[in-house]
């Protein structure tokens, strides 16, 4: 059994660590609330430009120049946007989507096709860099509230890539936010753009003018940024979620390791002076006789 000295200086280590998840743990709470109230507020923008854009797409015509960005082509080498955290301590949030990521790249290349990925977060890039070097872009340090000005950089180097043929389809892999206790890894074809099935209508709600291919060339690359800025916030309250969530499981478990640091003190102390109470009444003893 350990001495009373190393038990106390264990239980003054974990309650230490007990603070600094506390205070994660409430970092991570505000910006939580933060976090969920901006996906909230932008999922319905984000699911009608998808729509929109989609519904565009069917009504473009097949001769007209943007249509690399809308019909498919034979899948030769596929590029992934894979979106993690820059920091660890949130539970399976990493874990999750690369291994999402892990399955998907698997699947492409057992369909006889090349992998390229851009990075968004340390987490991914630095899973690729050690497993699997096929990072073509990385971004690492987005803010908590991410802007077009933040991801413009990372469409354009997606879409560039799909217009000059270096990736015939492009998806995004990113964690979806369901609850504060639920996040799912998501996959997300984002090019080429998927045409809305025939039966769907729109004409009723939307104008178009001069024409839906007009309208398409100007709103392709902002809608195309609002579905990757979507994924980032969806991707964020998905962290801070599970990092607040990780951080009240850490503190917990601290709490009870330190009950139990304790029971083991008091019998340490216990037996510790049982054992001197025996040595006094051996050495009295000894004296009398």
């Amino acid at each position: 059994m350990p001495s009373t000295r190393e038990i106390r200086r264990r239980i003054k280590s974990v309650k230490n660590i007990a603070q600094v998840t506390k205070a994660m743990e409430a970092v991570s709470a505000a910006k939580m609330r933060k976090a969920q109230q901006q996906v909230t507020s932008t999922r319905p923008y984000a699911k009608q430009a998808r729509e929109v854009l989609t519904y565009i797409a069917r009504l473009t015509t097949t001769d007209h120049e943007l249509n690399p960005l809308i019909q498919p082509r034979p899948v030769k080498r596929v590029g992934i946007l894979l979106i993690t955290g820059d920091r660890g301590l949130a539970g399976g949030f990493n874990a999750n989507v690369i291994r999402r990521a892990a399955l998907f790249m698997r699947e492409v290349r057992r369909n006889g096709a090349e992998v390229t990925v851009v990075t968004v977060g340390r987490k991914g890039r630095d899973w690729l860099l050690r497993y699997d070097p096929v990072v073509r872009a990385e971004f690492t340090g987005m803010p908590d509230n991410p802007t077009t000005y933040h991801v413009g950089p990372i469409v354009r180097v997606l879409i560039d890539d799909f217009l000059s043929g270096h990736v015939d389809e492009v998806h995004m892999i990113y964690t979806d936010f369901i609850n504060t206790i639920k996040q799912e890894p998501h996959v997300h074809k984002l090019l080429p753009i998927q045409p809305a099935e025939g039966s769907e209508g729109m004409a009723p709600e939307y104008i178009f003018e001069p024409s839906p291919e007009a309208v398409l060339s100007r709103v392709l690359y902002g809608f195309t940024e609002v579905q990757v800025l979507q994924a980032l916030y969806e991707s964020l309250a998905s962290e801070h979620s599970a990092r607040m969530v990780a951080m009240r499981n850490a503190t917990d478990a601290a709490g009870e390791l330190i009950d139990d640091l304790t029971l083991t003190y008091n019998k340490a102390r216990q037996s510790g002076i049982t054992n001197e109470l025996m040595d006094i009444i051996g050495g009295t003893a000894a004296l009398e006789s």
